[in-house]
């Protein structure tokens, strides 16, 4: 099978129940090492998109692609997210979203959409991996979903795939020392608290391959 624009659309609402469900958590991982704000944040930025989605949608608008959807919540967080998280995931969708322009989106197509995304934080944020940030949930399940889509699995499998690795990406930025945003001004007092934002790129993730397995399963 394949996924199509209702699927990136259903990504979007189902990521916005989940920022606002681990709003607390976020904000407290940030609070330990941040600005205390990355959960709020980006339950504006995700309610913003979801706002968007239904402004367009009754306006006759809606998107036809999964990457016109993609353009519209890159827009949404860019414009609503503070701090470093909006820009970066923001780019991450944008770029993202030109390899899913198509009416479907296969393995393949998903697989280069996680490393479109990757490179575009590792661009925008001028990190590495290890640098404990989102880039070491993105580099991690860009590289799980390339090699399952080069088994030729299709893209739920790829999605879920890409959502172990990402879990698993963001539980080791624990023990890391912090080397970039305001979490590097703590130096080794960093080690030992997850990264904020690696920990919601997770969320975003698990919540891409959870809405996938749900179009399968209404298919079905």
């Amino acid at each position: 099978m394949s996924l199509d624009a209702e699927w990136a659309i259903q990504w979007v609402r189902r990521s916005a129940v989940v920022v606002q469900e681990h709003r607390d958590a976020l904000t407290a991982l940030d609070t330990a090492i941040g600005d205390g704000d990355h959960g709020a944040n980006l339950e504006r930025g995700y309610n913003a998109a979801v706002a968007r989605l239904d402004e367009v949608a009754a306006a006759g608008q809606a998107p036809t692609t999964a990457g016109e959807v993609l353009q519209l919540v890159a827009t949404s967080l860019i414009t609503t997210v503070g701090g470093a998280a909006g820009p970066l995931l923001g780019t991450a969708m944008l770029r993202a979203s030109h390899t899913v322009d198509g009416a479907q989106v296969d393995g393949a197509q998903v697989a280069q959409m996680l490393q479109e995304a990757a490179d575009a934080v590792r661009l925008r944020g001028r990190a590495e991996a290890g640098d404990k940030t989102m880039l070491d949930v993105w580099q991690p399940a860009a590289a799980a979903a390339r090699q399952a889509a080069d088994r030729g699995e299709g893209p739920v499998e790829v999605l879920q795939a890409a959502a172990t690795a990402a879990h698993e990406g963001a539980q080791e930025t624990l023990p890391l020392k912090a080397r970039k945003g305001r979490a590097s001004f703590l130096g080794e007092r960093s080690r030992g608290h997850l990264d904020p934002g690696a920990c919601s790129t997770a969320l975003l993730i698990q919540a891409a391959a959870d809405t996938a397995l749900a179009a399968v399963d209404q298919e079905s």
